[in-house]
Parts: C-alpha cells; structure tokens; sequence
C-alpha cells in the first residue's frame, strides 16, 4: 500500500511542475469554468497515456531518429504559440456565463491532447523518469504489479489536473475583469514564450 502511495505521489510530482499545460488550464479555468480546464487536463493526460504505453511497449526508440524529433519541436512551437496568442485575443472579452459555453468542450480536450503530444520535454520527461522507473521496478516485481505501478503514475497526474481545473475555476469567480484580462495575458505570454522556445530548439536540431 506504501508503494501505491509513493508512486501516486511520483505522478503528482511529475504534473505539477508549471508548464504549457499546467497556464492553459489555468486560463480555461478561469475563462471557461471547471469542465473546459478539466477536458484540457485529460486531453494531456491521454497523450500522457499515449507516451506511457509506448514506454511499457519499449517502442520509444522510434522517438529518438532526429526527423521526428525536428517534426515535434516545430509542430509544438505551432501550437503553443496558436494557443497562446489565441488566449491573448480571447482576453479581451468581457468574462461572462455566455462565453463560459461558448467554447465546445471537445475544443478543450484537443488543445490539451495536441500540446501534451507534441511537446518534447514530455516526451524525454517520460522517457527519462518514467523508463527508468519502469526499468528499476522491473527488476523486483512481476508484469501485473508493474502495471498497477504505472496505473498510480496516472492517478497522480489525474488528481493534479483535477486540482487544477477546480482551483482555476474556483478564480475566475473571485477575480475581476481586469485581474482576469491580467493572468490571461500572463498566460498567453508564457505559452508564446514556450512556443518560442521550441521553435528555437527546432531549428537547432536540424
């Protein structure tokens, strides 16, 4: 039970640090309310999955020939950067109960799924921590305990999202309108910030 719990704490250690995703579900959940922050959550949490399984398959060495790398960086730094300056026009919208439905919620999911998915430090994140936990776990248990390992990972990084979405959500109630155009801006910043930063290591890998 020990381990189930320290290894729920590795995923929630692994999603908390504050990244593309973590300033996107920040600002849906403050634009957007609880559901559309939670939909992006899971969207990243699936391309999370996506990667997680390749790991357990050891197919990932498919991730390491440079034309896919390159891809990654380049589709990434699209995204993020779409994303961000998306953020920055949508902030200047009065926040309102209409604009929180606006939104399709299956919008949500994709952002989350497509900026987990081509963002390369989750790759090498999952790569790096999760192949080795799962080479130096190997080595003690069974193929069913190392699966219900790696299922706590992803319970850990579940209830991070969650948190997220509700604390995020929670804000955009208590905020006013300019606090909110503040943080949307911050946001979006951050996200061009990150696409900028992936366009640079694209060209460099080139």
């Amino acid at each position: 039970m020990e381990s189930m719990i320290s290894y729920i704490f590795l995923g929630l250690s692994l999603a908390a640090p504050i990244g593309p995703v973590n300033a996107a579900q920040i600002d849906k959940g403050i634009k957007n309310g609880f559901l559309h922050s939670w939909l992006l959550g899971i969207g990243a949490m699936a391309a999370d999955g996506l990667y997680m399984l390749l790991v357990y398959l050891g197919v990932v060495h498919l991730l390491s020939i440079g034309f896919v790398k390159s891809f990654l960086w380049f589709f990434g730094c699209f995204v993020l950067t779409y994303t961000g300056i998306e953020s920055m026009i949508a902030a200047n919208q009065p926040i309102s109960g209409l604009m929180r439905n606006k939104e399709k919620l299956s919008k949500s999911f994709l952002t989350g799924f497509l900026m987990s998915l081509t963002n390369p430090l989750t790759i090498l994140f999952w790569l790096g921590v999760y192949g080795s936990v799962l080479a130096k776990t190997a080595e003690s248990v069974g193929p069913q305990q190392l699966l219900l390992y790696s299922l706590a990972i992803f319970l850990g990084v579940a209830l991070w999202d969650f948190s997220m979405a509700a604390v995020s959500s929670s804000f955009g109630k208590l905020l006013t309108n300019r606090l909110i155009l503040f943080i949307s801006w911050l946001s979006g910043l951050s996200l061009v910030g990150f696409g900028i930063y992936f366009g640079i290591q694209a060209v460099k890998s080139l």
